[in-house]
């Protein structure tokens, strides 16, 4: 499984509404989208949530590089971004492990996702990073248990030894773990007006290896 997120910063006085009709309207594509487990139409709102910045920053979890590739570079969409926005950078991480939270049967649709980007330490020993992704996947799956998550997924990109944490949530951001970014500087929180899941349900559940 592939993560992958582009970052599409925008000016301050940007009428975020713009982007929630363009959600509303491209989301019923990929609702059913053959190898998409799923993509987060994730949002931030200068002065909303802490946040310094207006930003559409989605996020993408594919079941199948194939189907990945042909959306970025097949003309199966991506295409579209780059029209509106000019060309973003892409960032990927391989998935190392997802669980489902209580809120994916339990509750609303979530609202709200929280990304936490961390580097891994380097040292001399061999096996220092299965030691460490070890204890970052028990962690998620310890932090999975929480009545507001939804879906929690932890990947990494080895170009920059850096692990991705993306939480799913159904709870508002007071009641969302690190949501000050002032307490946790390495976590970011999105608003989440739409989830589209068309093959959430048959991620493996745990480590994916």
């Amino acid at each position: 499984m592939l993560a992958k997120q582009y970052e599409i910063t925008l000016p301050a006085d940007y009428d975020l509404d713009v982007i929630r009709r363009r959600i509303k309207a491209g989301a019923p594509l990929l609702d059913d989208r053959p190898g998409l487990g799923f993509k987060a139409w994730l949002i931030r709102e200068r002065g909303t949530d802490g946040s310094p910045v207006n930003q559409y920053a989605p996020l993408y979890v594919w079941r199948s590089d194939g189907e990945a590739a042909r959306f970025l570079v097949g003309g199966g969409g991506f295409e579209n971004i780059v029209r509106d926005f000019g060309r973003p950078t892409v960032r990927h991480w391989t998935v190392l492990a997802h669980f489902s939270g209580p809120a994916r049967t339990a509750a609303p649709e979530p609202g709200t996702a929280t990304r936490r980007l961390t580097t891994v330490p380097a040292g001399p020993d061999p096996l220092a990073l299965a030691a460490h992704v070890g204890q970052e996947v028990e962690q998620l799956r310890e932090l999975a248990r929480d009545p507001g998550v939804h879906t929690a997924v932890l990947a990494l990109d080895p170009s920059g030894w850096e692990l991705l944490r993306f939480v799913l949530r159904s709870d508002e951001p007071a009641d969302v773990p690190s949501a000050d970014p002032t307490a946790d500087p390495a976590t970011t929180l999105f608003r989440l007006p739409h989830l589209s899941a068309p093959e959430l349900s048959a991620f493996p559940e745990g480590r994916v290896w």
